[in-house]
């Protein structure tokens, strides 16, 4: 039994990893860029907030993945991507469009087009904790 649990853990261990290291060579190939504009201290103690531009290659997907600390708020400023949040079907968004995502909810930007999408991103987070982790 010990060993079943030791063998599990480590089967998932690995599968983290990869899916990890899955969407680092996205961004590594330089299919998706993220580039922080600005990270401030809130006046709500222990609160930041962290304001981001991404840009989605064609064809570019985040891989499924959640802000367990964090509140998302994001618009669309250049092109088109296809939201999937856990629970509700996908939605295809263009430029103006926004979207959020609450805590923990697992969910994924894919840019199904033949042209560049870039979004803005506001994170409302908890200071010192995690901000992505990719879905189990």
């Amino acid at each position: 039994m010990k060993r079943k649990l030791v063998l599990l853990g480590a089967a998932s261990l690995v599968i983290a990893v990869v899916n990890l290291a899955a969407i680092h060579a996205q961004e590594a190939s330089g299919n998706i860029k993220r580039e922080t504009v600005l990270k401030q201290d809130m006046t709500i103690p222990g609160r930041e907030v962290i304001m981001a531009e991404v840009e989605l290659a064609p064809g570019a997907t985040e891989g499924l993945h959640s802000h367990p600390s964090a509140e998302l708020f994001g618009f669309v400023v250049e092109g088109t991507i296809q939201a999937e949040i856990e629970g509700k079907p996908p939605q295809t968004l263009q430029a103006g469009d926004h979207f959020y995502f609450a805590p923990g909810v697992v969910h994924q930007n894919t840019n199904r087009s033949a042209y560049p999408a870039k979004t803005y991103v506001v994170f409302v987070a908890e200071k010192g904790k995690p901000l992505t982790v990719p879905a189990k």
